[in-house]
């Protein structure tokens, strides 16, 4: 009973770390830490621009350096 608890704690603590990270790029690189009451339309069109852009925030290291053997 025990190493089942053990495995499914350990599956919620990946879930969690794989969604906190994204989270921490917006509110530290965007500054996105208060929130703003525009309408639910404007928060969720802004929220989804965000986490888009952290996903390209988190690979850039990638994608910088598929495009540089490209062009030298």
């Amino acid at each position: 009973m025990d190493a089942l608890t053990e495995k499914i704690e350990r599956l919620k603590a990946s879930v969690r770390a794989k969604v906190e990270h994204p989270c921490r790029v917006i509110k530290r690189q965007f500054g996105h830490v208060k929130v703003r009451y525009r309408g639910l339309a404007k928060n969720t069109v802004q929220l989804k621009v965000l986490f888009a852009l952290s996903n390209l925030w988190m690979v850039r290291q990638t994608l910088m350096a598929q495009v540089r053997p490209a062009s030298a």
